[in-house]
């Protein structure tokens, strides 16, 4: 299958681009991609987007511009990933997610989208995680919970429940309290 890859990109060898059925998929300007990675047909990707060495991104994947995937990232497919989102190594996230603009994802991070894994038939639904929301180290987020707009997940955390907007969620199960003023205000993430 064909690519569309913008100018100034670079793959490294050994990664595949186009795997299975669907739309030609497309990569913006300036992507890094290294050796490893597999990014299925019908993906889009904007500008300035790189991975970590054995990053699978499967179909139906939107990813806007001056994205980061770490190391051994998996993004399962029909997921929506904004702009200037920094995603480290070793994140898991599950089919039907959506993640805001300028979010910040720790490493070791696991998503859900299945509330009772195969005990009964249920409705895949990930989290939704609002722009400028940080999510600490091996923190869980349970099927369908709404991370809001510029909250903090504490590493750690498993977040069985919405988390509001400005609000730190810590503990497992995780509680919220009130974002320290350290914390305030939107993420910065810039490369």
């Amino acid at each position: 299958m064909s690519v569309e890859l913008g100018v100034e990109s670079h793959v490294d060898d050994g990664v595949t681009i186009g795997y299975g059925d669907g739309k030609t998929p497309v990569v913006g300007d300036r992507a890094r991609i290294r050796a490893g990675s597999v990014i299925y047909a019908d993906v889009t990707i904007g500008d300035d987007f790189v991975t970590g060495h054995n990053v699978l991104v499967r179909e139906k994947t939107d990813i806007g511009d001056q994205v980061l995937l770490g190391t051994q990232t998996v993004v399962d497919g029909t997921t929506t990933i904004g702009s200037r989102v920094s995603i480290q190594t070793n994140v898991y996230i599950p089919t039907n997610t959506r993640i805001g603009n300028d979010v910040f994802v720790g490493p070791g991070v696991v998503m859900t989208n299945d509330p009772y894994p195969v005990r009964t038939e249920s409705e895949l639904v990930g989290p939704t995680i609002e722009d400028h929301a940080s999510i600490g180290a091996n923190a869980t987020l349970l099927p369908g919970v709404t991370i809001g707009e510029g909250a903090f997940v504490a590493a750690g955390a498993v977040v069985v429940e919405d988390v509001p907007p400005r609000t730190l969620a810590v503990g497992a199960p995780a509680v919220h309290r009130e974002l320290p003023a350290p914390l305030t205000g939107g993420n910065k993430i810039r490369r």
